[in-house]
């Protein structure tokens, strides 16, 4: 004899089958998200809270080389900028400025050419304005690039007197956060990784 399906046995079926449709949901959220949210640049900086890399670069302006542990005793800004991507010439005042003013209080500015040929970086320099108070270096290898983790530009990493990596700003800065973050170093806290636009990986592109 067939057996007759009552209300409350088609209810806790409906039951069921709702929250296999929510299980099936979160696994496949779960699957999206790490297939199609692993962008490098969109992560936490595994540097963070570690000892900056050990990197020797040549200087783009003038003769000899520069090791970051030279400032050690000093809080060093480290950006990596090239002529090709636009975010950086939407950040570079911004940048001199605040080099400039924190001249000579213990603050070192390190600009690093990123996947670009010298000449066009100096030609970029010349057309925004070189900081006189700026370390500029060559990327020779994109030593420092891997070293630090770097997959897009602008990036700016803060390193703090100790030669901790404490800070890292992914995409165009401005006056107001790299001052905000060099006054948080020096409280002694640590002003943590910010997104405050778009990168570039490469010459065009969008």
């Amino acid at each position: 004899m067939r057996e007759l399906t009552t209300p409350r046995r088609r209810a806790s079926g409906m039951k069921i089958a709702a929250w296999a449709v929510v299980a099936l949901s979160v696994v496949l959220a779960v699957v999206f998200a790490s297939r199609f949210g692993s962008d490098p640049a969109l992560s936490e900086s595994p540097l963070l809270g570690r000892p900056a890399p050990e990197v020797t670069l040549p200087r783009l302006l003038g003769s000899g080389e520069v090791s970051l542990s030279d400032y050690s005793g000093e809080i060093v800004v480290v950006n990596f900028f090239a002529s090709w991507c636009l975010e950086c010439r939407v950040e570079h005042d911004a940048l001199v400025a605040a080099s400039d003013s924190f001249s000579g209080s213990g603050v070192r500015f390190v600009g690093i050419s990123y996947q670009d040929d010298p000449s066009d970086s100096i030609r970029f320099l010349e057309q925004e304005g070189i900081s006189e108070t700026t370390e500029y270096l060559v990327d020779e290898g994109s030593r420092a690039a891997i070293a630090f983790g770097v997959f897009g530009i602008p990036e700016t990493f803060f390193i703090d007197p100790e030669g901790t990596v404490v800070g890292r700003i992914i995409g165009p800065t401005d006056a107001l956060t790299l001052g905000g973050a060099i006054d948080a170093i020096r409280r002694g806290e640590d002003p943590g990784q910010q997104r405050l636009g778009n990168t570039r990986s490469a010459p065009g592109d969008t």
